[in-house]
């Protein structure tokens, strides 16, 4: 008789989505006549921009005559997108990082699951609390977490960094060391990030006590304040413990066309087993690679028309945070990010849970965001709103929110 994974058993639910999604289907089988805002789930709203649509109408094209057709992706990915990456991404930015050491794949949220398979189960993981749910849950499928105490919402072998109002959402050095470091600047859920030298600080951490960072950037693009690292790679000493995970999904709106990349250093290693190796013999054995249309439309975002259209992008999703942040400010809440991440994080009023605030907002407002408890432990008592719908509707969302 065949055996199950019996770690994807230890999973406590569903998926934080998938439950908020189930939710909110009842919710309208219920209230057909309700108009539901969402502003939970980070998907973007904005079309692709005009060089990406060009990108994408030649290389469907090319792929329609036998001369120009394309099969299967090098394994690393197309050698223009790498180049493109390599230049705008880190060589503008000082930042030693060639070609060959970015690996394209379909999103960062692949990227984030899968990288620990090169790691051994043995090695304990921290994470921020609260944490983007891949990090945790794809570990606990490895069986690398221990077991879950429901009261607590923790795992054994997890190690929780608390990022609360107390220390300004700022992550602190575990008193437990860990082998496994996840960090996710600018935060998910929390919309906050740390200044250049405060990650420095984290790099030689790593460095001193021999740990891995997986380092998601998944939001620099929304970065406005000058002090604030666009790259891991950006401080001394992090390719020689650090892995960068960037995703086009946000930045250029590719979260239904799917595209991402992770930066695995040649100067990582175990000892003297190359990670960089390790994760090249990983992706080409089980990955086929990113469509050659699709790595087209991302060479696109690096032209100039490119950049100038996404910037707009990013600045509309902007003045949705600014414009929500300065909303719930004025109707009396307290609320932290949407400065340099498009996520609004706030404290939940008089004393409802985060799961409450959910039902109370849905219920009352038929605005749909994000239970902070979803993504951690300490991420109880607060809740995330997301600056990804259309402008209109962040305003009437703001209006709907501040007559209750």
């Amino acid at each position: 008789m065949y055996k199950i994974n019996e770690n994807y058993q230890k999973l406590p639910g569903s998926y934080l989505f998938s439950t908020i999604a189930k939710k909110v289907s009842a919710f309208t089988t219920a209230n057909p006549d309700k108009k539901i805002i969402r502003l939970g789930i980070g998907d973007v709203t904005q079309p692709l921009a005009p060089a990406v649509i060009e990108a994408m109408h030649q290389a469907v094209d090319e792929m329609g005559k036998a001369e120009t057709f394309h099969g299967y992706a090098p394994d690393l990915g197309y050698e223009f997108l790498r180049k493109a990456i390599a230049e705008h991404d880190y060589k503008s930015r000082g930042c030693e990082i060639s070609a060959d050491e970015i690996f394209v794949s379909d999103g960062a949220k692949s990227d984030s699951a899968n990288i620990q398979e090169i790691f051994g189960v043995e090695n304990k993981i921290a994470v921020c609390d609260p944490v983007y749910p891949v990090y945790v849950d794809s570990n606990v499928m490895a069986g690398r977490t221990g077991e879950y105490n429901p009261k607590t919402e923790t795992w054994s072998k997890v190690i929780y960094m608390p990022c609360t109002m107390e220390n300004d959402f700022v992550p602190e050095f575990p008193k437990e060391t860990p082998d496994m470091i996840y960090l996710c600047l600018p935060n998910n859920p929390t919309g906050t990030t740390i200044t250049k030298s405060q990650l420095q600080e984290w790099v030689d951490y790593a460095n001193k006590v021999g740990a891995i960072i997986i380092y998601d950037g998944a939001y620099e693009a929304y970065i406005s304040e000058a002090e604030v690292a666009h790259s891991i790679y950006e401080c001394d000493g992090a390719q020689t413990c650090a892995i960068e995970l960037k995703s086009f999904s946000k930045n250029a709106g590719f979260t239904g066309v799917r595209l991402g990349y992770a930066v695995v250093p040649k100067a990582l290693k175990c000892g003297e087993v190359s990670l960089h190796g390790m994760w090249a013999r990983r992706h080409g054995t089980k990955f086929n690679g990113a469509p050659y249309i699709v790595q087209r439309a991302g060479e696109a975002t690096y032209s100039p028309e490119g950049k100038a259209q996404l910037k707009e992008q990013v600045a509309y999703y902007m003045k949705n945070a600014a414009t929500i942040k300065q909303g719930l400010k004025e109707a009396g809440y307290m609320v932290f990010g949407g400065v340099n991440a498009p996520y609004i994080w706030l404290k939940t009023p008089e004393k409802m849970t985060s799961w409450e605030f959910f039902d109370y907002l849905l219920e009352q407002a038929n605005v749909v965001g994000t239970p902070g408890s979803g993504f951690g432990p300490s991420g109880e008592g607060y809740f995330r709103l997301t600056a990804f719908g259309s402008y209109e509707n962040t305003l009437a969302a703001l209006e709907r929110i501040k007559k209750l």
